[in-house]
């Protein structure tokens, strides 16, 4: 597989997720690389390496009209696939590309609420996903909040305001994961091996236990199922400044699981909330009833090895 051009940066997660999927990556730079020099690179690595079956234009400026000439020769005797970035990573990553500056916004081209019929699907999955789960864990329900109470005294669930469909603010319910009063200096992100996280909490935040009581949400229809994750106001007032399309996101209701949360590996910073939003917008636009069940399989893997944050 063959990059030309670097105006989308793949992040290290999804390089290794290429190869994974054994693609093997060849970049070549185009801004500022004298175009006769390219071409000749292009033939090398496929003179070179015969496996290349797929050429990604990932440039920032048009391309030599030779270029051009050659690759449409090689894809028009089918030995290339050529492909932009934006369906590439659409295809390959399963998630909407989302330019770094505010010109190419034809993304937000396919972004659309839920249908009668896609949102009626969703609300039976959402009653079947309730009580599916509420059945198969009401035991560790119980564990869970004798254990909070052991640890940590004090109540073993708490309310706290999230943004919505539409931007409205609802009262999620979570099981406590940290100590009282963890946030006595203000707002700030859960990391790694945060000092507020008594052995319990981290146990139920790994395993997403701490999600289940979102049930009730669910039931009153503030949150489907799946969907994008709840946040809190102070924080995507921060996130909007940095990421002005970013409540695109809330044209649908949030989730307990979502296809970013099981895609994207924790993340606590502008860069990692912009990687997430990708996907959320992939979900949108994509929804199926298949992609429901990958988020439940995936949710479950992740469970199952306690890589959730």
């Amino acid at each position: 597989m063959l990059i030309l051009g670097k105006k989308y940066k793949f992040t290290k997660f999804e390089k290794v997720r290429l190869i994974k999927q054994g693609h093997k990556l060849h970049t070549i730079r185009y801004n500022e690389t004298n175009p006769k020099d390219v071409l000749e690179e292009i033939k090398r690595l496929i003179s070179k390496n015969h496996k290349i079956t797929t050429i990604v234009l990932n440039t920032k400026i048009s391309i030599d009209d030779k270029i051009i000439q050659y690759l449409t020769k090689l894809q028009f005797d089918n030995t290339i696939k050529i492909v932009t970035i934006e369906r590439f990573v659409e295809d390959y990553l399963f998630k909407c590309y989302i330019p770094e500056n505010n010109i190419e916004l034809n993304y937000l081209d396919n972004i659309k609420e839920f249908t009668v019929c896609q949102y009626i699907q969703k609300r039976i999955i959402d009653y079947i996903g309730v009580f599916t789960l509420l059945f198969l864990t009401w035991p560790i329900l119980i564990i869970t909040r004798y254990k909070i109470k052991k640890q940590s005294p004090g109540t073993s669930m708490f309310k706290q305001d999230r943004v919505g469909l539409k931007g409205t603010i609802f009262k999620c319910i979570k099981f406590r994961s940290m100590i009282l009063n963890a946030e006595k200096d203000g707002a700030k992100f859960a990391s790694k091996n945060d000092e507020r996280v008594f052995s319990w909490g981290e146990t139920i935040r790994k395993t997403r236990i701490d999600e289940i009581p979102q049930i009730i949400n669910i039931l009153k229809g503030d949150m489907h199922f799946i969907g994008p994750r709840p946040e809190r106001k102070v924080w995507i007032d921060k996130f909007e400044k940095e990421i002005p399309y970013y409540h695109e996101r809330h044209i649908i209701r949030p989730g307990i699981t979502g296809w970013a949360q099981v895609m994207y590996p924790y993340g606590a910073n502008i860069e990692d909330t912009r990687q997430k939003l990708m996907y959320d917008l992939y979900y949108i636009k994509h929804w199926s009833i298949l992609l429901e069940l990958k988020v439940v399989f995936k949710t479950i893997m992740v469970v199952l090895s306690k890589k959730g944050v």
